[in-house]
């Protein structure tokens, strides 16, 4: 740890340096969406916010913002899940022979949801659904998730970052400014001779510094009035680090990621330019000028005075209405801004632009393109999964452990393993796969051979894992679906021939299984001699 005084916030001004392209990259972003996510530097209470002339870019933004909560945090339902590989349960099972693999997923099941139930008490959705938002625009984000209470959200004007070529994360440095009565004891006597002219207490900053050291772990401390806080040091592992810088973009050498509206930001400043100008321009052409001949017999006077349906005299060819013509002009303006709108509803996962504009769309054709979108967002899953998803489990794990309410887990036996975002999407292109090779061989050879060559036990199954069921005792087995059947054709017998006719068919299958075990026994024989 660095003693010198102002050491923290030295370093803050010196990367804030580095960081100046992908802010103004960002806010320009925010500019033609959402300006509030990022508004423009010297920004206060009393300053005004640009209003963009289109709302395409605020509404893709939202939509994707909820699908990404949706896909990657879905509701009521794990989206991770504690994986043990067959060997080291076959371990568990020879050292403590009561346990078996039905056990062990039960218990680990059992804490899955705990965990969830965690997450869903401490708000987290809400800090997830603004910290997506930044994402797509900005591209990075710092998320600070506590051992008590809800999470926080970090822009990129609050904190700098800086990272090795391979992305790991190096130091963080967070600026945050308070009212001093906000502010603990041991910091408000730090700063109490920080005090404006007329004796007026000044905001104060705090800064917070995360710094990885070379055994691999973190260090961390606060300053604040350029002194370091007194009990603000802490040391974390990687695991449980609880400041989490996310990028939505991985670029090897950068420190910040890329936001996602600046892939389209060339659409979004064509469509905001073209909106302008219809909107003017449409402005323009409804207004009503009425001109008079000045040197005509009518009077400008009567016919700004005269009421509707009232007489006066006069020439009509005195009086004109001015107009522009320039519909013409705006209509190709139209044109070009119906076909940007078009581009970006795809881009942004819009459900107006999936259908195509046609009388007749087929479902089929309607879940095709919708799954095509969803599959673009891939590699932006994969990353949200390393870099978002895992490390908010291991820290509500940290958090409860910590808290006595689960009890710690073996690392090395179990690991957390996400099963939403990119996996989802692997198991919905199985279940598609599944859905079109059987209604494909329905169609080719009919329903028949489904019945004769197709095992529905195992087609059930899965597609139950497909979709991410639990099919544990939820389908019947092919014994249990046999003996099922033969109940109820024993149920029909007894209704339509009577019970004598059951009994004696009763006697009948009992006699031919007393046979068939008679010969099976005298087989062993015959083999054993």
């Amino acid at each position: 740890m660095n003693n010198d005084e102002g050491y923290v916030c030295g370093r803050f001004e010196k990367m804030k340096e580095n960081k100046h392209s992908f802010l103004d990259r960002a806010r320009e972003c925010a500019a033609l969406t959402v300006p509030h996510l990022l508004p423009p530097d010297g920004f206060n209470e009393t300053s005004e916010l640009p209003t963009p002339f289109q709302s395409i870019g605020a509404r893709g933004l939202r939509n994707l913002a909820s699908k990404l909560l949706i896909s990657l945090f879905p509701p009521n339902q794990p989206f991770f899940k504690y994986s043990v590989d067959d060997y080291t349960i076959d371990a568990i099972e020879a050292e403590a022979g009561e346990l078996g693999r039905g056990e062990i997923e039960s218990a680990l099941a059992k804490r899955e949801r705990a965990v969830m139930k965690e997450v869903e008490s401490s708000f987290f959705r809400t800090a997830a659904f603004e910290a997506f938002r930044q994402l797509l625009v900005a591209g990075n984000v710092l998320l600070y998730i506590p051992e008590d209470g809800s999470a926080e959200v970090y822009r990129l004007t609050e904190y700098c970052v800086s990272r090795d070529p391979q992305g790991t994360v190096l130091e963080i440095v967070l600026k945050q400014c308070f009212a001093p009565e906000t502010l603990p004891a041991e910091i408000q006597k730090l700063v109490s001779s920080e005090r404006e002219p007329t004796g007026h207490k000044k905001t104060i900053d705090v800064y917070t510094y995360v710094k990885r050291t070379k055994k691999g772990k973190y260090e961390t401390w606060q300053e604040a009035a350029g002194k370091i806080v007194p009990g603000s040091n802490a040391v974390y592992r990687e695991d449980t680090l609880p400041w989490v810088a996310l990028r939505l973009t991985k670029i090897d050498g950068e420190n910040y990621g890329r936001g996602y509206v600046e892939e389209f930001l060339g659409d979004l400043i064509s469509l905001e330019g073209l909106s302008q100008t219809v909107l003017e321009g449409s402005a323009v052409i409804a207004k009503c000028v009425t001109m008079v001949n000045p040197n005509g017999i009518t009077k400008a006077v009567d016919i700004a005075k005269a009421e509707n349906g009232a007489v006066i005299s006069g020439n009509p060819e005195d009086v004109t209405m001015f107009q522009a013509e320039k519909r013409a002009d705006l209509s190709v303006a139209q044109q070009q801004i119906g076909d940007l709108q078009q581009r970006l509803s795809f881009a942004f996962l819009m459900n107006t632009a999936i259908q195509r504009n046609a009388e007749r769309v087929t479902a089929q054709e309607v879940r095709y393109m919708a799954r095509e979108l969803e599959d673009a967002l891939g590699g932006m899953y994969s990353l949200l999964a390393q870099e978002f998803q895992l490390p908010m489990v291991r820290l509500f794990e940290r958090r409860m452990e910590k808290n006595m309410k689960v009890p710690p887990l073996p690392k090395d036996i179990t690991q957390p393993t996400i099963i939403t975002g990119i996996d989802a999407l692997g198991r919905g292109q199985d279940l598609q796969n599944l859905d079109a090779f059987l209604i494909g061989l329905g169609e080719a050879f009919g329903p028949d051979v489904l019945g004769r060559y197709i095992q529905l036990s195992e087609a059930i199954k899965r597609r139950g894992a497909a979709l991410g069921i639990d099919m544990d005792n939820l389908v019947r087995s092919e014994e249990e679906v046999q003996q099922a059947e033969q109940q109820a054709q024993m149920q029909a017998m007894a209704q339509n021939l009577g019970p004598q006719a059951v009994q004696a068919m009763a006697m009948m299958q009992g006699k031919q299984m007393d046979n068939d075990t008679k010969m099976a026994i005298e087989e062993s024989k015959q083999q054993e001699k």
